[in-house]
């Protein structure tokens, strides 16, 4: 069966069984290989993108279901301004921070957190408010409850999402 996806902002048509897994598509045949497997049960939340605008786990979404679609992944957050790539915030703030350190969970986190800030302007106004810097970090671990990592204890992580979510807010270009 042909499959035609927009896949970060380039539509791509690829011949697939229907029931193939998104992310086996991503990576073998399209050759996106920043989504990585975790469990391949949809527990783990390594393999991340967005379909039309919303985290979803890519192992559990069959190629089928994304025809006429649009997916993005990691190597979609980032963008081309004339020859230089710029990081997305929450690229940027992973690295920077430290919350970035075996690679295998990165990826999905680094979806998942982008669609946070961009979807969840509390996440930033938290660290503002009364309760400040703890408001938005536990904002920020329950909205990335479904990523899990073992590497790094979250915390580094939960800043790294923090910080871009500020430079979000503050203006901060992508």
């Amino acid at each position: 069966m042909n499959v035609t996806i927009e896949v970060n902002g380039e539509r791509r048509t690829v011949d697939v069984d229907p029931w193939r897994r998104l992310l086996d598509v991503l990576r073998e045949d399209l050759r996106l290989t920043g989504t990585k497997e975790g469990c391949g049960e949809g527990e783990c939340g390594a393999c991340t993108v967005l379909l039309d605008g919303a985290p979803v786990n890519s192992c559990l979404v069959a190629a089928g279901q994304c025809d006429g679609r649009a997916v993005v992944t990691v190597e979609g957050l980032a963008r081309r301004d004339g020859g230089e790539v710029l990081l997305h915030e929450v690229q940027r703030a992973l690295v920077e921070r430290g919350g970035a350190q075996c690679g295998i969970c990165t990826p999905g986190i680094a979806v998942c957190a982008a669609y946070v800030i961009d979807a969840e302007p509390a996440v930033a106004a938290a660290g503002s408010g009364a309760g400040g810097d703890g408001d938005a970090r536990a904002k920020v671990r329950e909205l990335l409850s479904g990523n899990i990592c073992r590497c790094t204890g979250y915390q580094l992580i939960v800043d790294a999402v923090v910080e871009a979510a500020r430079a979000r807010q503050g203006g901060g270009s992508r």
